[in-house]
């Protein structure tokens, strides 16, 4: 049905809040990537006018630290962009604090708890080898 897969990756040791705080905010990005993903706004049978929403499945999965920074180097070999986020993101309160913290590590050593991407299917699957679907 689609050409391309959203995949959302966390950290399998994280609390329950911070799983569901990385989510949201790895989905805002590749919101932000691909804003024609969104579509039409939802209405219910009185009328009322909800949000409108991704278009595509989302499929979270998860995976421990090692895991990930193998997805996360695939993913700059491949070129393809990501939402990532660290472990020291959640002591900051806002988001240019958020990119402060960020900007301070590399690829090898930054403490990634998420990382988010839409890409083709096939590469996407390719990414994320070793993640596992989200219990």
């Amino acid at each position: 049905m689609f050409d391309t897969k959203i995949a959302i990756v966390v950290r399998d040791d994280l609390a329950t809040w911070q799983k569901l705080n990385v989510t949201a905010f790895l989905t805002s990005g590749v919101v932000a990537q691909s804003p024609t993903i969104i579509g039409e706004a939802y209405r219910d049978a009185a009328g009322n006018v909800y949000n409108p929403m991704s278009i595509q499945p989302v499929v979270v999965l998860a995976a421990d630290q090692e895991t990930l920074r193998a997805i996360h180097r695939r993913s700059l070999e491949r070129e393809v962009t990501t939402s990532a986020y660290i472990e020291e993101m959640f002591a900051t309160g806002h988001d240019v604090a958020n990119r402060q913290v960020f900007s301070e590590f590399q690829p090898d050593n930054a403490r990634l708890v998420g990382i988010a991407l839409r890409a083709d299917k096939k590469i996407v699957d390719k990414i994320t080898k070793g993640a596992k679907m989200h219990p």
